[in-house]
């Protein structure tokens, strides 16, 4: 939250247009790409079964059915994302009808269950925060929400080609009090919302249509997607028609009214159900076994897969010859087209692997971007080609331990020498800082390698499960980090409590989440709050929010949890607002279960008359700064946090203005409450001079990283250094920005990179609220920088559910595949005005920027992801 985050919002400039995408066992918008072959294959009928032949090879088929023992059977259910076209509009009719009433008319043509959810702003407003209409402008079936709105379903009318025509009618008087009409769109069966770029149709009625669709927006129409992946589409502006003036009709006290109707593409994503069903069966004639794959989902279909040996649980390519349609995959794993079956009803394809081998791993490949894996786990679906009883305890499994042991003893020597390299230089302070600071990074590098060879695919099952399960005893590989390969999602934007059912909505993207490779989702404030954005907290044990109650709050945790995703929550400690005034008028008297007096205020804060100590930050005017020097309070303000963690189950907390209060007492309250993971938010400006951004920002980092150490690194903190330097590097082509003098990244990654939680937009700085907006445009620059380099990379949900999601799926799977974590080694290549280059662990190279640039060197680099400015390369295996 920003010191302005309290105020009522207006609705600022128009956010980028959305398309929602997946990828990595995701649900996507995605239209289908032509041109793709469709190679040929030998099939062999066989007991009703097609087994394959592999290409001019002879593989053995299976005999009948009745001599296959079954080994295992299963129908795993899937879930895909289906897009239907149409179209919506809004029309003002602003010539009075015989009651002397206007009209203003919004539907779409697209088949679903669409409400109107809508209200009105009043003439000499300052805000815009929304009133209920009056009861006559509302039409038939219309239901109040709260005090705010009302929601209309839309009637449905048959149109003369026999397709479903959705309207909803507002009629209101020509010289009404009223100065706009503000509505989003929400599609009930899915839940899904439909703003306009972010914001919410604004309709005013004094002569313009600015907030829904201006004269600018003609031909950049779009909606930011709701649950689901909805979206509405840019507009070709073919279709508008022009605005037409009525004369004489006039409204507001004279002010006139513009007629106008707009009409643009909406495209909805629904999911569909489908199957696939594995058969594992042992052919007693060869002795191997025959692998069946059936689905009913229509169109091609790829199975992405490999095998192991002995319950290794690596992946493996089997020898040649691979069934028919069969590519090799980076040398990593084979990609086997499914054959259409006969009746039309999908795809399946049989084929005969060796009996040394004890399991199947696959994925299913719809297009670039579409992968489904199992919708239980969320991983990739585990086959097992013996039966359970067969598996135990292998020679192979003793020798994976016995590896794993010695990588940990290499490790440990390595990190015991550098100690004592560090120790005999002591003394040499300044001159050899440079080399320490280096020397500290690569024992937290090694401490991440030795970390992530115990989280590894290829550890026990047992191991796994306590990874993944984080019972009591398990611990974060380092407090303030989770296990530092985590990736964060902010699961909120600052209107996300209008629908006052947001936990129940966020719930719904708990898998998608998950298959996107997310480990770390951010949630709202949870308490009672004046603001309905929840920064401004009350009674902090009443945890019934404007996005929802208590009972839906550990219900989205739990649902959270088992799609394996941590969860935060966003705790408020600097200020709380009073419930009761004192003798004086003043609000300073707290009620609720922790009914403080004045006593916990600070007494250097003019506005609210505090009894307690000076304060040990700065100042938060809009509300009651807490004085956390008081033992009262801190013994209060952790039994709170002890008791979130174990009633909602909140793995950890986002921080709000910690600038408010010192970091030791957040050390306190960590180490009280033991969460996996901490982030604190301590925003402040960078240094300018003359109103341009200075080279140097060494003394904005320096402030973030002195909180750190004071909470004795028991929380990261948020990179705003970062962030403020890819505004100027990016908007500005001043690419050299992303150096500092010594040749590292300019932001706290630079310094701290375990503690960095980078990001390039938030609530505060995007959203409705824009006070700090990243440039348009570039965004995905921004992402294929964090999401490539050391820290912690956080993504905004406005983001994470636009167009934008294909290219940052792509990022992040790029980000697990070579394993790049917070400690990752990071070596730039190129500075200079129009581009950046870097190096990543050796194993990554990626640039921002228009000029061109090739990786070089004895390594065999491959493009894993390129775009608008930007590419990104990884080793060739």
């Amino acid at each position: 939250m920003s010191v302005r985050s309290w105020c009522i919002p207006a609705i600022p400039g128009a956010a980028p247009p959305a398309r929602g995408g997946l990828l990595g066992g995701a649900f996507l918008v995605a239209r289908p790409r032509p041109g793709r072959c469709r190679a040929t294959s030998g099939r062999h009928r066989l007991g009703g079964r097609v087994v394959a032949r592999a290409g001019a090879a002879e593989t053995p088929v299976a005999g009948t059915d009745e001599d296959a023992a079954a080994v295992f059977s299963q129908k795993f259910p899937l879930r895909r994302c289906h897009t239907v076209e149409g179209k919506a509009w809004v029309r003002l009719d602003a010539e009075p009808d015989g009651d002397g009433n206007c009209k203003i008319v919004v539907g779409c043509d697209v088949e679903g269950k669409w409400v109107l959810h809508w209200g009105i702003s009043y003439d000499g407003e300052q805000g815009r925060e929304w009133d209920q209409p009056p009861s006559e402008m509302r039409p038939s079936g219309s239901v109040p929400i709260k005090d705010y709105a009302v929601e209309t379903p839309l009637e449905i009318l048959p149109n003369s080609e026999g397709r479903m025509l959705y309207e909803v009618k507002i009629k209101f008087a020509k010289d009404t009090p009223i100065a706009a009409v503000n509505f989003v769109l929400k599609e009930e069966e899915t839940g899904a919302w439909f703003q306009h770029k972010g914001r919410d149709f604004r309709i005013p009625l004094n002569g313009s249509f600015d907030g829904g669709v201006s004269s600018e927006a003609k031909h950049d129409i779009g909606i930011w997607p709701g649950n689901l992946g909805h979206v509405l589409t840019e507009n070709e502006g073919a279709n508008a028609q022009p605005q037409k003036n009525v004369p004489g009709d006039t409204g507001l006290g004279g002010k006139p009214i513009s007629a106008f109707c707009e009409e643009y593409p909406i495209v909805k994503s629904e999911y569909v159900q489908n199957f696939v069903t594995v058969t594992v069966r042992k052919d007693n004639g060869t002795h191997k076994k025959l692998v069946e794959f059936d689905t009913d989902i229509p169109g091609e279909v790829i199975i992405h897969w490999g095998v192991c040996k002995d319950n290794t649980m690596t992946w493996e390519i089997p020898p040649e010859p691979h069934p028919p349609t069969t590519k090799i995959f980076r040398q990593k794993a084979l990609q086997t087209l499914l054959q259409k079956k006969a009746d039309g009803t999908g795809n399946s394809i049989s084929f005969l692997l060796g009996a040394e081998y004890s399991d199947l791993f696959f994925v299913l490949k719809l297009d670039e971007y579409t992968w489904l894996r199992n919708l239980e786990n969320g991983s990739d679906f585990y086959i097992p080609l013996t039966r359970v009883e067969q598996r135990g305890s292998t020679q192979a499994e003793a020798q994976k331990v016995d590896d794993k042991s010695s990588q940990a003893d290499g490790l440990i020597s390595d990190i015991r020498n550098l100690v004592v390299s560090l120790s005999t230089r002591r003394g040499q302070r300044a001159k050899n800082k440079v080399l320490q600071e280096d020397i500290l990074q690569e024992i937290e590098r090694l401490a991440a390698e030795a970390y992530s060879i115990f989280r590894s695919p290829t550890i026990d099952t047992v191991e796994e499960s306590v990874y993944h399960d984080d019972p009591p005893s398990a611990k974060p590989a380092c407090s303030g980090t989770g296990s530092g390969f985590e990736i964060l999602c902010q699961g909120f934007n600052w209107e996300s409590h209008k629908s006052g059912k947001w936990y129940v909505e966020l719930g719904t993207k708990a898998m998608e989440l998950a298959s996107l490779g997310f480990t770390i989702i951010w949630s709202p404030p949870p308490t009672d709050s004046v603001s309905p954005e929840g920064y401004m907290p009350r009674d902090l044990y009443n945890l019934n929010s404007r996005y929802g109650t208590m009972e839906e709050l550990k219900e989205l945790v739990k649902i959270y949890h088992e799609a394996g995703i941590k969860v935060l929550g966003d705790a408020v400690l600097n200020h709380r607002c009073a419930q009761h005034q004192n003798s004086n008028g003043v609000w300073n008297i707290f009620g609720g279960r922790l009914n403080w007096d004045d006593r916990a205020v600070v007494a250097d804060d003019p506005h609210f008359q505090g009894r307690g100590n000076k304060s040990s930050g700065d100042n938060f005017h809009a509300a009651p700064n807490i004085d956390h020097s008081q033992d009262f309070v801190r013994n209060d303000v952790k039994e709170w946090l002890c008791w979130m963690r174990k009633e909602v189950g909140y793995d950890g907390w986002r921080l709000d203005f910690v600038r408010g209060f010192w970091g030791g007492y957040v050390k306190d309250y960590l180490e009280a409450s033991e969460p996996y993971f901490a982030v604190g938010e301590y925003w402040d400006s960078l240094s300018y001079t003359y109103g341009e951004m200075d080279y140097n920002q060494d003394a904005h980092r320096q402030r973030i990283v002195d909180w750190i150490n004071a909470t004795n690194g028991t929380a990261g903190a948020f990179d705003v250094t970062t962030k403020g330097i890819l505004h100027a590097a990016l908007e500005r082509s001043e690419y050299w920005r992303l150096s500092d003098e010594k040749g590292k990244p300019p932001g706290v990654l630079g310094w701290w990179p375990s503690r960095a939680v980078t990001f390039i937009e938030n609530h505060d700085t995007g959203s409705t609220q824009g006070h700090w907006r990243f440039p348009y445009g570039m965004e995905l620059q921004g992402y294929a920088y964090i999401l490539t380099h050391p820290g912690t990379p956080a993504v905004f949900y406005d983001h994470i559910f636009s167009h934008l999601q294909p290219e940052i799926a792509k990022f992040i799977s790029i980000r697990n595949r070579q394993k790049i974590q917070c400690r990752s080694k990071i070596k730039i290549l190129k500075a200079e005005s129009r581009i950046y280059a870097a190096e990543i662990d050796e194993k990554l190279t990626m640039k921002l920027g228009p000029d061109h640039f090739e990786p070089s060197g004895p390594l065999n680099w491959i493009v894993a992801a390129e775009g608008q400015d930007y590419k990104i390369w990884e080793v060739s295996p």
